[in-house]
This record gives structure tokens, sequence and C-alpha cells, in this order.
């Protein structure tokens, strides 16, 4: 065993001169010891830390010596080792699979899966947690040793019964299957005869590391350069020169904006580069976005979740539209994400083609495409991309080999492997799921690929949506150049030369807080096998903390409230106030450095546009509701054509039920020939209604609370349909399409769709009665017809059957929604309103081609489910008056 000097350095030194004093230290240890430094291996906690000792070398002049990590120097020792199937590979998809085959080939497990799927997955999630970390504890121990390492680890894990029994087992399965692993790339170290180790240690001590030393032989110098404060008192030798300020924040908004303002205000000052710490990443994701904003450069040394990336979601797309019932909505989504489709003459106008048919057809499943009326174009770039997914659209269950076979064709067929291999993010996209185009990294992968159990394809996209989950995607490493913002973790902070830092999240939620045991092994275990224990992290987590004071300058910030949780100052740093009180200073309260803005208030107006060559040649019923309602709703909507697209989504609405509900009522009338028993017609109804279902591709699953509402609602409308019968009412006709041109209205046509109409006999006054079919409330279609004269749905249908027919005329909601049964609710004196309301009409057109305005009115209910209610600005009205004329 080599003996092991150790030298320790000052934290309180600037980043720069620690590293040139840390070169000069090693040089002089090296001479002292007469040791050749060219042959001398110098190991760094990091890799950020590697251009920074090999400058501060290089500038002293003479012979350099190695200077590595771990990791950089068991890579460049050798190629990667290669796991076996089942084996622990190390990475989390593919060990995922590995240890949920393992668990399941034990009946316990296996019955264990079909009863509680969920329960089941986290324990495969804490089964692969747990040997990974028994792994990385492992790889600390040399060879000889490591069957003793999991004998004790056999040995310490406690008995299987009691309470924890479950986890007891699990973690006895993650032993067994860590100790099966093959040996790591690390175990290269242990061979390695250099001069000298030289180790520079920050953060708390390293376990290879140490092991490293203490394995060397009795001949071979050994130093170790601790560059952490003492563990008592890691402040005390700051808290004279720390320059530290620190924000009390109201929210998550308020901490995110100060935050990116005091980054700018140091690169105004030509502080740089600075230092955002990633302590809090989902409030450093939007101190990013809002740098960004500003056209800071930044470099995000964490990365993010891999799933976020715009290749992932590409893939995820492609994956989604295979499955059984993928929306149109998905399969437009897919199309857009970058698919490439040389057969098709213009892509761009077919895909917009294809969508317009989607939307206008209410097309939400993409097995309705099929057999829909497209035109050419559409046809054939659907027909395309069916093709391509017709490969992944596999009912019988693949191995992952097969699988990720089928997905790389397909990326290939859709065209966008090209833009995944020229992109960063899709690069590492591809080398997630094992798609490289490397010959030799797939020959590797493919022992561990080729062992998991077939699968479903929904498997195979939840098993690659988890890959793209536990991934991060990391951009490639740059030097610091003007200007730079740097995010990283705590950890990577050390012993940098940073001029500046920003240290957001500084509350006791995200920032000392005591850190959770391993659920399986217990920190006791740990303990005993060397693995790192919550003390020891929270060591970790202290000493990077105290590296980080001797930046320059730091500011901490803190919100008051995590959503609704409260939140107080973190224990670290309230342990720097408590010392730099000691030291006879007080920690300086932040400064908001954003910038504050007058805005000069601009009163808005109500709108009343003019528009007499915009004005239709013909009007709905809907139509003229708009221009009665408001006026300037009426213009956007139907003028302007400001339309909201219809969502294509498998969610069924109200207003796809009563789209339903009149054809199943029209096709029933229309193939009843004469009125029959009351139970055979209910039947026959609710065959109808099965058969429109089928034909509208509404699935039983989202339709159920309608169908069932039909259900109660079918023999009151048989009973009802009877009693009419009985009175001499029989059904004239249904989704009658017509039109008239009063001519009173100069040329201006109506147009619309009357639901029904029936013809009631002389015995009942002979006539024609127009019916509305209405699914929503009884009592708002009473208050309607009340005043005869703004119920403009009915009176239209009036004046459009006055052009038809010279028999009286009623009209009347009929109710199908409501508790009570069916209700009639008559329009009284429906011809007169109907006069009206074509008189109203012609005299709103006349005096609109004479150039009247369109005023927003903004009164009443309309507003509320307004769509043009952001154009006309209602919200934002400086007064009540209207600033314009009106109809």
């Amino acid at each position: 065993m080599a003996a092991i000097v150790h030298l320790d350095i000052e934290v309180s030194c600037s980043p720069e001169g620690s590293w040139a004093h840390v070169a000069q230290r090693v040089i002089g240890w090296a001479r002292t010891e007469k040791v050749e430094l060219r042959d001398t291996i110098v190991l760094v906690p990091f890799a950020q830390l590697l251009p920074l000792a090999r400058r501060a070398f290089a500038q002293l002049g003479g012979w350099m010596p190695r200077i590595e990590t771990t990791r950089t120097l068991a890579q460049a020792l050798g190629p990667p080792t290669q796991a076996g199937p089942g084996d622990l590979a190390l990475d989390v998809a593919m060990d995922g699979l590995a240890a949920a085959q393992l668990l399941r080939s034990q009946a316990w497990g296996a019955a264990w899966a079909r009863r509680d799927p969920r329960s089941f997955a986290r324990a495969v999630g804490g089964v692969v947690a747990t040997a990974h970390a028994l792994s990385r504890a492992a790889a600390a121990v040399p060879l000889p040793g490591r069957d003793e390492f999991w004998n004790q680890a056999r040995a310490h894990l406690p008995p299987l019964f009691g309470p924890g029994s479950s986890e007891r087992l699990l973690a006895r399965v993650a032993v067994e299957w860590a100790c099966m692993a093959p040996a790591p790339a690390t175990d290269r170290l242990f061979m390695c005869r250099p001069a000298a180790w030289v180790a520079v240690q920050a953060g708390g001590p390293d376990a290879l590391t140490q092991r490293l030393m203490h394995e060397a032989p009795a001949d071979m110098a050994c130093l170790l350069v601790n560059a952490d404060p003492a563990q008592g008192s890691p402040f005390d030798g700051l808290a004279g020169e720390v320059c530290a300020s620190f924000a009390v924040c109201d929210g998550f908004e308020h901490e995110a904006q100060c935050a990116a303002a005091q980054v700018i205000d140091h690169l105004r000052r030509g502080e740089v580069p600075v230092a955002l710490v990633a302590q809090d990443r989902v409030l450093v994701r939007r101190v990013r976005a809002l740098l960004e904003r500003q056209h800071v450069a930044v470099r995000d040394e964490t990365g993010w979740r891999l799933s976020t990336t715009r290749a992932a979601a590409q893939v995820m797309s492609l994956l989604a539209c295979a499955a059984e019932h993928a929306s149109t909505d998905t399969v437009l989504d897919w199309l857009k994400s970058g698919t490439r489709w040389p057969a098709v003459a213009n892509t761009t106008e077919a895909l917009a083609s294809l969508e317009a048919a989607c939307r206008k057809l209410h097309l939400w499943r993409a097995a309705a495409l099929q057999g829909a009326p497209l035109d050419a174009s559409a046809a054939r770039l659907w027909q395309q991309a069916n093709s391509v997914l017709s490969g992944l659209r596999v009912h019988r269950r693949r191995s992952l080999t097969a699988w990720l076979e089928a997905l790389s064709g397909a990326l290939r067929d859709a065209g966008a492997w090209p833009g995944l291999t020229a992109d960063a993010a899709g690069r590492q996209v591809l080398s997630a799921l094992h798609l490289e185009t490397s010959q030799a990294v797939r020959d590797m992968a493919a022992p561990s690929l080729a062992a998991t159990e077939p699968m479903t394809l929904d498997e195979f996209t939840a098993w690659v949506d988890g890959a793209f989950e536990q991934a991060s995607f990391v951009t490639a490493d740059a030097d610091y150049g003007p200007g730079t913002v740097v995010i990283a973790p705590l950890a990577r902070t050390m012993l940098r030369p940073f001029a500046a830092m920003v240290f957001p999240g500084a509350d006791d939620k995200h920032l000392g807080s005591a850190p959770t045991a391993d659920a399986l092994i217990g920190d006791s275990v740990a303990e005993a096998l060397g693995m790192p224990t919550m003390a020891q992290r929270r060591n970790a987590e202290l000493f990077a903390f105290a590296h980080a004071l001797a930046v320059p300058r730091i500011t901490f910030l803190r919100r008051r409230l995590d959503g609704a949780e409260p939140l107080a100052d973190s224990p670290l740093v309230e342990r720097l106030a408590l010392a730099m009180a000691r030291a006879g200073r007080v920690m300086r309260v932040a400064q908001d450095m954003r910038i504050d803005i007058t805005v000069v208030p601009t009163p808005v107006h109500r709108s009343a546009p003019s528009a007499p060559a915009l004005l239709p040649a013909w009007l709905s019923a809907s139509a003229c509701e708009a221009l009665r309602a408001c006026p300037y709703r009426f213009y956007a909507l139907r003028l302007l054509r400001l339309r909201e697209d219809d969502e294509l989504d498998g969610e069924i609405e109200k207003r796809d039920y009563g789209l339903w509900l009149h054809a199943v009522l029209h096709q029933f009338h229309a193939s009843r020939e004469r009125p029959g028993a009351a139970e055979v017609e209910v039947a026959r109804l609710l065959e109808v209604a099965q058969e429109q279902q089928a034909r509208q591709q509404l699935g039983d699953a989202e339709f159920l609370p309608f169908s069932a509402s039909f259900a109660t609602l079918a023999p009151r409308y048989v009973a009802w349909l009877h009693e009419r019968d009985a009175r001499g009412i029989t059904w004239l006709r249904g989704e009658w399409e017509t039109h008239v041109r009063p001519p009173q209205m100069e040329g201006v046509e109506l147009r619309g769709r009357v639901d029904r109409v029936d013809h009631r006999h002389a015995q009942q006054g002979s006539g024609l009665e127009v019916l509305d079919y209405k699914t929503g409330s009884a009592e708002v279609l009473k208050r309607k017809v009340k005043q005869p004269l703004e119920d403009t749905q009915l009176a239209f249908y009036a004046a459009l059957m006055s052009g038809q027919s010279d028999a009286p005329l009623l009209a009347t909601y009929l109710a199908l929604d409501g508790s009570s049964g069916i209700e009639e609710i008559a329009h009284k004196d429906v011809g007169r309103s109907a006069e009206v309301l074509v008189q109203g009409l012609a005299h709103d057109l006349s005096r609109l081609r004479a150039g009247a305005g369109l005023p927003a009115l903004g009164e009443g209910t309309t507003c509320d489910h307004c769509e043009a209610r952001g154009l006309c600005r209602r919200d934002h009205w400086a007064h009540p008056s209207p600033s314009g004329g009106g109809t």
C-alpha cells in the first residue's frame, strides 16, 4: 500500500489563482520526491476542470503530467466493456427491460405484474437504481476483492420477513443481478503504473480515486490535493471576504425575472463568464428562456430531457400514428414534423388539402381516412404515409430488435432520417434507441437487445418514451466566450473561473434539504458497503456550496411560495449568514435589477368598422342571429370569415351529440312507413342510433354518456310520436335545405336547413309545422319565445317557408334533453315575427350598403362565448360609450 501525502490548499483563493497554486505545489512536490512529471497522472473531479488544470500546468513550462478524470482515463485505456444478454448495462432504458424480465421470470414477480402493473413498474425502477448504485460502489473495489464485496452485500441485507419484506426481496435481486455484471472499464485503472498518482479533491472524497491510491504499490508516490474546507467550519475562512447578496421574491415568475435581470447586469458590467446555478431546474429553464429572449449566449451543461426535443417528438408522433386508435390530429402533426414524400408532387398543398378535408368532414380517427372522399394529392399523401405506418401497425409481439428495425425503416421511408442525423438532438435520439449508423455500435448492443422479451406496439412505445425521458440532451462543449452564461449544477461550479454567480432556488426545499436514502438497501447498509450515505451527500453539497463562495460576486434568490407551499431560507444560506455575522458582516439585500418601463396609456374604444363592399349574397339563420346580437361579431365572423379551426380530437362534445341525434331522427322518420307497436319502434330507433354511431365513427367508450341518455330518451320519443300520430300530425320531410329571396332585401337570399316539417290535417287545423330539435335547456327556450321578436331562428325558418307554401304555419322548438320528458315550445304568431325579421334585415342591409358602421355592442350574454371577443377588445375598452355609428 502506498503512502499518501495530503496537501491542503485554501478554498478562499480565486479559481484562477487556485489552479496555478495547485500546479506549483504539485511540481514542487514532484521535484522533492524525484518523480518524473511526464509519467505522472493527475486526476481531477470532473471533465469541466480538465482545460483549466492543463492550462495551469502549461503556463509553468516544462514537462506536463497527464491530466484526466477517472472516466476519461478509463475510456482512453480501451474500449467499453460489452454487456451480455440480460446483464446490467448501466443503461436505464435497457436495464429496465432486463429487470422486468428478471422479475417476471419468478412466479411471485409475474403475479405482481398481473395484479398491479404500476406498482410492479415502480419496483423495476427501484431494482435498476439500486443495482446501478451497487455497481458503481463495486467498481471502486479492485477485482481480487470484489467477491468479498458481494459477500458483504449479501450479509448486510436484512432477512426476508416482517414489514418491508418486498423491498428486502427486491434488494437481494438487485445485488445478485449487479454482481453478475461484466467487469467495469475502470478496472483498467488498477493496472496503471504511472510514476505517481496525484488527485485533486473537491466536493468530498471520491471512492474510486481513494482506492486507486491505496492499492498503488508501496514504492509509488501519491499526492492528494485537498481543496475542500474544514467540515466543521466550512465558511469561517470566507466569511470576511465573500461578496454575497440575497433576495426574497414573491413568486416563481418574480424569481425568474430577477435572476435573469441579475445575469444581464453582470454581463453589462463585463463580469464574464457568469454561472447560473441549476439548483431548481424548472425555474432555470424559465430563466434561460428570458435570457435567450434578450439574445444572451447561454451554454447549458446540465442539458434537458431528450423527450422535450423536436427530434424525440418526431419519433414519438410516428409511433403514435401507428397505434390502433390514432387520431388524424396526430397524423397531421407527424406529417408536419419533417417528413419527405418524393412521390407526392406538391407535399405542402397535399398536406393542406388533407387537413382541410379532416376538419370539414370531422374526421378525427386516422382509420376514417381510408374511405374518405379526398382529392388526388391528399389521397396520394395519405396512401404513402399509411404504407409507412403499416410496417409498425403490427398486433403480434415482436422482439426489441425487430421493433427497432421497423422503426428505423419507417424513419427512412418517411424521409426523416437525414434530418435526424444532421441534428445534434436527432443523433442523440438515434443513439438512445441504438439506431446509430455505426455497425460496430449496433453489434455491441445486439446481445442486450436480443435478450429482451417480445413486446407489443404499446409496450415498445412506452419503452421508447422512457428511454427519451431518462436521457439528457447536452449540446457540444465549447470554451468560454465573451458574454457567455454557463448553466451548471452546483457540484460542477467548483474551482472554475467564474466572474459572478447567480444562484436561484436558494430555499429550504432545493438547497440543503435532507437527502433520501436508497429505498431498497437503506443508509446503514450503504455505509457498510462504501456507498454514498445521506451524510456524505449532505457534506458533498456543503463543500460545493463553500466552493461557490470563492466567486467574486454571488447573488442568492428564493421565492416565498412554491405553489401553495411556503418556502424558507436554505439552511446553508443561514449558516453562511451566521458565519458572516461572527466576522462582523451582514449579507446584503440584493438589488432588483429589473428595469422599470413606463407604459403610456392608450385608450381603446369600441370598434365600428364599415364594410359595404363585403356584404354577402345570402344569409343563414346563424348569420342573422350574429347581426342582431352584435354587428361587430357579424363583421368578424361572416364578412371577414375569421373562424377558429375545429379541433381534431376524440373528445365528443354536446355539438357532436346534436349532429348525431339529428341524423338518427331523420333516418328513423325517413324509413318509417306507418306507426307500429311502441316496443318495436323503440327497438328500431335504438338500431338506427347504433348505425349512425358506427357511420360517424363515435367510439363506444367516448360516446357512452350520450348513448345512455338516448336509451332513456327513445321510449319517451316514441310515446310522444304516437300521441302526435293520434292527433293526425305526420312527418313530411326532414333536414330540408331551402332558400328564399324576399323582394325587400334587394337581392340578398335567405338560406337554411330545416330540421323537420310536419303536416297537420284539417281536424287539427290544416297546415304545416316547423320543428327545430334542441338538446339544451327547455327553460332557456321558454324565455326566448316569451319575447317573439327576439327569437331569430324560428322566425327565420318561417320566412324560408313563406316562399314555399301558403298553408298556415306553426313553429315549435322540440326540447329533447329534459329530464321531465319531451317538451314542445311554440313560437306564437311566427308569421308576424318572420315579417318583422325580414323588414328589419332589409333596413339593416340598406344602411350597411350606405356605409353605416358595425359596432361592437358588448352587452348581454353574447360576449361570454364569442370567438371575436379578442378582436373587438371588449375587455380593454376605455369607456362604455360607442365610438361610432351602428346599425
